[in-house]
């Protein structure tokens, strides 16, 4: 897809964020909705500063009115929608007795849930434009996983699975669906779990130091360079590529057991 294309992105930190502003410099006009206050004012700066086309909205993409929301004045901005890209997460902790049921259908919702919101208003839209594309965020969490982490990586194998589905129903409609599963990314899901395992008061670094040499390539991952492979997925030299997950985790899966 060239410039000029129209994008809503969910989630305004980390990967989300990333992935705004790498479309927008690409030439799209971009709708951005976030739940986090900072993250979203940051993210308008960086807009302004760089006299980008981001549209930052305050949503909740768990609740379908806001969705829907922001869906039309998509439209209504920029005369279409060509391509969605659901970066919006949390990520609680804990196992099937210490998750409460509430916490479980927040991480559902909000993982999950807005990926079929974002479609249901969506897709119609792409249908107009005669096509699109849809990249859903993932996890290598949601191939193998790490204790302690039952709702995110129920939420994350769905995704694989959800994808899947969505790319068969769209496929004729010639949108194309694909999800994206990241190894250990800066961002604040992982200040989240540095915090988690070394305390209120972590060295995040020394963490983030730690979590990258598990990675074969000894280090952790950054959101723009998952923001490169969103934009490649999204360009029309992906053309062909549809139903199917694309890992970008540094080796992390390629072997057996932890280094």
């Amino acid at each position: 897809m060239g410039s000029g294309k129209v994008a809503l992105v969910t989630g305004t930190t980390g990967i989300g964020r990333a992935t705004a502003l790498r479309l927008a410099r690409d030439g799209r006009c971009v709708m951005a909705l976030g739940i986090d206050p900072d993250g979203n004012a940051a993210l308008e700066t960086l807009a302004v500063e760089e006299g980008l086309t981001i549209t930052v909205r305050a949503a909740d993409v768990s609740f379908p009115a806001a969705v829907e929301a922001a869906v039309a004045e998509t439209v209504a901005l920029h005369g279409g929608l060509d391509m969605i890209v659901n970066a919006a997460a949390i990520h609680p902790y804990g196992d099937a007795v210490t998750t409460t049921h509430d916490t479980f259908a927040r991480c559902l919702a909000v993982n999950v849930g807005s990926i079929h919101l974002t479609a249901q208003f969506g897709v119609p839209m792409m249908r107009v434009r005669g096509g699109g594309v849809i990249v859903n965020l993932s996890s290598v969490q949601g191939f193998a996983c790490q204790s302690g982490v039952m709702a995110y990586v129920a939420s994350k194998g769905a995704i694989h699975a959800m994808t899947r589905a969505m790319a068969l129903d769209f496929a004729a409609d010639g949108i194309r669906v694909v999800s994206i599963s990241p190894g250990s990314i800066r961002s604040p899901i992982l200040e989240l779990a540095a915090r988690t395992f070394d305390g209120p008061a972590a060295d995040i670094e020394a963490a983030f130091a730690r979590f990258g040499a598990a990675h074969p390539l000894g280090r952790i991952g950054e959101p723009e360079e998952v923001a490169d492979l969103v934009a490649f997925l999204v360009s029309e030299r992906a053309a062909f590529m549809t139903g199917a997950d694309y890992k970008i985790d540094g080796g992390l899966t390629a072997g057996i057991g932890v280094r």
